[in-house]
């Protein structure tokens, strides 16, 4: 900038005032020679531009430092999110450390299912076998005892015993079988009953005590007997009883219209006994093979060597006539179906299940 000296006046006597316009120039060449307008102006700007430039320093001094915060703020973000990921990572690889000890134990557990399967069926497959077997063994005795001693109630008690053993295996295999087994029962069930165990005993009670029974002749010599000599007799006295007796020996009264009972030895009477009791278990044995007719003719047979050979006003002979008169009335002839069905039914089962095994 360029300033201008202001020229040297020499020093005059005062003197008027000047005139108007002399003032206007002297103020123009005082106001020339101070700073100009472009030097201001230019200050100004200058002045504007350092405070624009102060301004924008200080806004990027903060925005550095705001920039510096977030990079911090994303450089703690980032370390947070790479220890995340590792331990991330870390769970990954443990959890297919894990899953692969899942599938190595569901593989174990799947070979353990098909060996607990084979095994079950393996075990289903005896225990059937096993079931069938009981059954067939219980229907078979079932039927011993229905064909040999037409015992009903023994080959029922049989069937029902089969027919629950298989209920409780709960197999539908076994329908049919179950079936076979109930139409048996029902035809047992429907046949008329008689008591043949029970006769049976009454047969064997009373042969048990045949060797018990008074004979009739044994009765009628303790009646016959005769009344032995007092002691206070003379020999007198014993004489004339004995010519009584001997008197009224020679003369007998007796009543014709009534069998005299049979006079036996004592060697006898054990045959009689032994027959009797041979008898009655010939009648047992008709019985429990149901032949009426043998049965009735041993029972009447006995009850008529009762009354002929014992004494029947005992209390024993006379319930041992009642006995085999009931038995001898009583029908032993009965219609006893078997159970052929049941037992071709379980044997049908068996060979089915033979033949799948196969």
């Amino acid at each position: 900038m360029d300033l201008q000296q202001s020229p040297t006046v020499s020093p005059e006597p005062p003197a008027a005032a000047p005139p108007a316009s002399d003032a206007r120039r002297k103020r123009g060449l005082q106001w020339r020679g101070g700073p100009s307008l472009r030097t201001i102006g230019a200050i100004l700007v200058v002045a504007l531009i350092a405070a624009v430039w102060l301004d924008m320093r200080s806004q990027l001094h903060e925005l550095q430092q705001e920039i510096i915060r977030k990079l911090a703020e994303a450089d703690g973000y980032n370390k947070e999110t790479r220890q995340i990921a590792s331990r991330a990572a870390d769970t990954v690889r443990d959890m297919e450390y894990r899953t692969g000890g899942i599938e190595s134990r569901l593989a174990e557990t799947q070979n353990q299912r098909l060996a607990l399967e084979s095994l079950y069926l393996e075990l289903n497959r005896s225990r059937d076998e096993r079931v069938l077997a009981e059954v067939e063994q219980i229907l078979i005795i079932g039927s011993q005892q229905l064909t040999l001693a037409g015992n009903v109630k023994a080959a029922l008690i049989a069937l029902e015993s089969a027919e629950s053993r298989l209920e409780r295996t709960d197999s539908a295999q076994f329908t049919a079988l179950r079936r076979a087994i109930r139409r048996d029962i029902e035809r047992l069930k429907a046949t008329p009953y008689v008591d043949v165990v029970g006769m049976s005993l009454r047969l064997d009670t009373l042969a048990h005590d045949v060797d018990r029974l008074p004979l009739v002749i044994q009765e009628r010599a303790m009646q016959e007997k005769p009344a032995a000599a007092s002691p206070q007799s003379g020999w007198f006295g014993r004489l004339t009883k004995e010519a009584w007796q001997e008197v009224t020996a020679l003369i007998r009264i007796q009543r014709v219209d009534k069998e005299e009972p049979p006079v036996i030895s004592p060697s006898q009477t054990y045959f009689l006994r032994e027959n009797l009791r041979m008898r009655l278990m010939s009648a047992r044995v008709a019985l429990l093979a149901h032949e009426e007719d043998s049965f009735k003719a041993d029972t009447r047979e006995a009850a008529a060597w009762l009354q002929h050979y014992f004494d029947a006003s005992d209390a024993k002979v006379a319930q041992g006539l009642a006995t085999l008169k009931q038995l001898a009335a009583a029908d032993v002839t009965i219609e006893v179906p078997d159970i052929s069905g049941s037992l071709e039914a379980v044997r049908n089962a068996k060979l089915v299940r033979e033949r799948g095994l196969r």
